[in-house]
């Protein structure tokens, strides 16, 4: 950590250069310092890391292991039909499906589809081995940001508790430094008020 020099330029390291005004408490602050950022970084690397790669891995298996099947219509797509075979987002609506599972059970359940789709028109149901509805899985791009992401979080909330720990740790030594600084100003400030002659 930078200070900064009678003139204003930065001073690297400060807390570790050789001073003959350096106190003991300045020396303990000084490892605290060093001990909860090497901490933050020796727990939060390593927790972003695992929790990056566990995402990843689960969102893997999902492309692997979910598909798309066709189902039917059960019913026919509340609302106007959509103009020109293309629907935006907003005009989807939900509406029932049924489709087969791969172990030939029938299944149901709702799915966003184009308003005014009459009964029995094919749609894309993705499912999970079991035959449940899934949604579709997210893309490898899509998952690393995902991870990323989360990874990136975790970290970070590891991290906090030994910044948070430091943190506290110096502010105790401050009050104390403070309460010593106080014991010695009652001693020697009534002393610069005298003059000798």
């Amino acid at each position: 950590m930078a200070s900064r020099g009678p003139r204003g330029h930065r001073v690297w390291l400060w807390r570790w250069r050789p001073n003959p005004l350096k106190r003991r408490a300045d020396r303990i602050e000084a490892w605290v310092v060093l001990g909860m950022w090497t901490l933050a970084v020796l727990v939060g690397v390593p927790a972003g890391t695992a929790v990056n790669r566990s995402i990843e891995d689960a969102l893997a298996r999902e492309r692997a292991t979910w598909r798309p099947l066709v189902g039917r219509l059960a019913e026919r797509a509340p609302g106007p039909p959509t103009e020109g075979g293309a629907a935006s987002r907003a005009d989807q609506v939900w509406a029932r499906a049924t489709w087969t599972a791969a172990d030939g059970s029938a299944r149901s359940g709702q799915l966003r589809v184009p308003a005014g789709s009459p009964a029995g028109t094919p749609v894309t149901v993705w499912t999970d081995p079991e035959g449940g509805q899934v949604t579709r899985p997210m893309t490898p791009s899509q998952a690393r940001v995902r991870a990323g992401l989360l990874g990136g979080a975790a970290g970070l909330a590891a991290a906090v508790v030994p910044l948070a720990a430091g943190r506290a740790l110096r502010t105790r030594l401050e009050r104390h430094r403070i309460d010593r600084w106080d014991t010695e100003w009652s001693r020697f400030g009534p002393l610069w008020g005298r003059t000798t002659g």
